[in-house]
C-alpha cells in the first residue's frame, strides 16, 4: 500500500464517531442491516450492535449491498438483550430509543451536545 493511501485510511479512521452507535433489534433481513451499515459508515460510526432475540445470529450480511461498509465497521451481535444493554451501558452514557406514541419526545428537541447521561425509558418521535 502506498504511503498516501495509508495516510488517507488513517485520516478517515481518526474522524470516526466513537460516541454514537446504532442498535438494530430483531431486524431479520440482512439486506436491511446492510443498508444501515452503509449509512453508519458514511457518517463515520465505527460500531454497530445487532440484537436478535427471535432468530439465530446472522452469518452473512447482504454481500453485494454492504461489502464495502461491512469491512470497515465493527459489528457486535447479541442474542440476549440484557447482555447487549450491559455492554452499551459500559460504553455510552445515554441510550435513546424510538417509540411511536403521542407522548414521545420529538427528535429535534433532544440536546445532543454536551455531556450525555443515561435516561431510562426516553422516547423519541420523528
Amino acid at each position: 500500500m502506498t504511503p498516501e493511501r495509508t495516510e488517507r485510511l488513517r485520516s478517515v479512521l481518526d474522524k470516526r464517531q466513537s460516541g454514537i452507535t446504532v442498535v438494530l433489534e430483531n431486524v431479520f433481513d440482512p439486506h436491511n442491516i446492510s443498508a444501515v451499515m452503509r449509512t453508519c459508515d458514511a457518517i463515520g460510526m465505527q460500531d454497530i450492535y445487532v440484537l436478535n432475540t427471535r432468530i439465530p445470529p446472522h452469518k452473512k450480511w447482504g454481500a453485494k449491498s454492504s461489502s464495502s461498509a461491512a469491512k470497515w465497521l465493527t459489528i457486535h451481535q447479541f442474542t440476549d438483550a440484557p447482555a447487549c444493554f450491559s455492554v452499551l451501558r459500559e460504553k455510552f452514557d445515554q441510550i435513546l430509543t424510538t417509540h411511536l406514541s403521542s407522548d414521545a419526545s420529538p427528535l429535534h428537541e433532544i440536546d445532543f451536545t454536551g455531556r450525555l447521561r443515561w435516561y431510562s425509558g426516553m422516547s423519541i418521535r420523528a
